[in-house]
């Protein structure tokens, strides 16, 4: 099968997308093996996913991940799956008890670029895209974010070595970040710099995430009593799904209204999106109910939909729980965002997957991929909860 370019699988709806971390356990020390990313990438193709983006190649996951779709690829010619291959990005002192300086980037940057620099030539029919930094712009990330220019500076390189025939030169570079770092929110991001980097990247890859904004800016999601008169709590929960796409495409569209400000025109898809099923923080019963397995299964597929619908691609994130995201917190929902369990159970979002047999066969640590919820249909309703609805009407 021959490879295809960058160009010819983003915006491709025959070409899904998704985040990808093998993480099983509460600690990245432990690395999946080849034999683990290789059952994960069947599971994924199975569904239908061709493109998986990973965020840094300073760990093992990374190598191996190309090492096993190779791997996969000799054994079955039909087996596509193309990777979308992250460097990590930090400013100095990122990590540490050091003071950190946002202005000031790490010296290990240069060695993750060199390093992603290296996966891509030696596996040119695989990595089709580099990306520089991960959220490595928005000021919320405080512990390593950098300026636009670190980026840049970054980028400009990849694009040179493109043009000095170093890297394949139909190898597709960007940065995927936050919406507003992409200055599609606070104006305080715009500057010459981003403007450069808009300039310089070969598509914009943005963040949006209405989960989080259930309880930031939670004004699209909290419910009048005038609104909820009449409505099922199944209603109410319907119509916020709505409004939770609604306001993940509207950020998509003041990324693109900025870009098209500057005069610049080129693709922007979709890095990261996603909803969390479990949260005893900000997101579960007594926070926003935004985080259970029937609003993220809702989401899933509205977001599917206008993706395809649009052209554009969606790294829906993520395809599988990461227990380290939050190990101290085995509940957080940072460890609850993926499409499948840990333990290999396809959630609500997947459970018709499993029923019309595209799991059959497959398996996640050599057991076979069953429902959550031993695919019962009244359990999972058990934990899901409308919005909240304000005690007063706003004026």
């Amino acid at each position: 099968m021959k490879s295809k370019t960058a160009a010819e699988i983003l915006g491709n709806p025959d070409y899904m997308a998704i985040s990808y971390g093998g993480y099983r356990k509460t600690t990245r020390d432990v690395q999946p093996t080849i034999a683990e990313l290789k059952e994960d990438m069947k599971t994924l193709h199975a569904m239908g996913v061709r493109i998986v983006r990973t965020y840094n190649v300073h760990l093992p996951q990374a190598a191996n991940l190309l090492k096993a779709i190779s791997e996969l690829k000799a054994e079955n010619a039909e087996f596509e799956m193309y990777v979308m291959l992250g460097a990590w990005i930090d400013c100095l002192n990122a990590w540490t008890n050091k003071v950190v300086n946002h202005n000031v980037e790490s010296p290990r940057n240069e060695e993750e670029i060199a390093k992603a620099v290296e996966l891509a030539n030696q596996y040119p029919e695989i990595v089709k895209i580099l990306a520089v930094g991960n959220e490595a712009m928005v000021r919320w990330a405080t512990s390593y974010y950098v300026q636009p220019d670190i980026i840049l500076k970054w980028v400009t390189h990849l694009q040179s070595l493109k043009k000095e025939g170093k890297l394949p030169r139909d190898l597709w570079i960007t940065c995927s970040d936050d919406y507003a770092s992409w200055g599609g929110g606070d104006t305080s991001y715009h500057n010459e710099d981003l403007e450069a980097l808009i300039a310089a990247v070969d598509y914009v890859s943005m963040h949006t995430y209405p989960f989080h904004n259930t309880h930031y800016n939670p004004a699209f999601w909290e419910i009048t009593q005038e609104e909820a008169k009449d409505k099922t709590p199944r209603q109410l929960i319907e119509a916020a799904m709505l409004r939770a796409r609604d306001f993940a495409i509207s950020q998509y569209n003041d990324v693109k209204k900025y870009m098209t400000s500057l005069g610049i025109e080129k693709p922007i898809h979709i890095g990261e999106t996603g909803w969390a099923t479990i949260s005893n923080g900000f997101y579960g019963r007594k926070g926003s109910h935004a985080a259970d397995e029937y609003k993220q299964a809702k989401y899933y597929m509205l977001m599917r939909e206008w993706a395809k619908e649009n052209g554009v691609s969606c790294f829906y994130f993520e395809a599988f729980d990461e227990p380290w995201k939050e190990a101290h917190n085995p509940k957080g929902s940072e460890n609850h965002f993926g499409l499948i369990t840990v333990d290999g159970k396809a959630k609500y979002a997947l459970w018709e997957l499993v029923d019309n047999g595209t799991f059959n066969g497959l398996t996640r640590n050599g057991a076979p991929i069953t429902k959550t919820f031993n695919g019962n249909n009244e359990n999972i309703f058990i934990s899901v909860l409308p919005p909240n609805i304000l005690e007063h009407n706003l004026n």
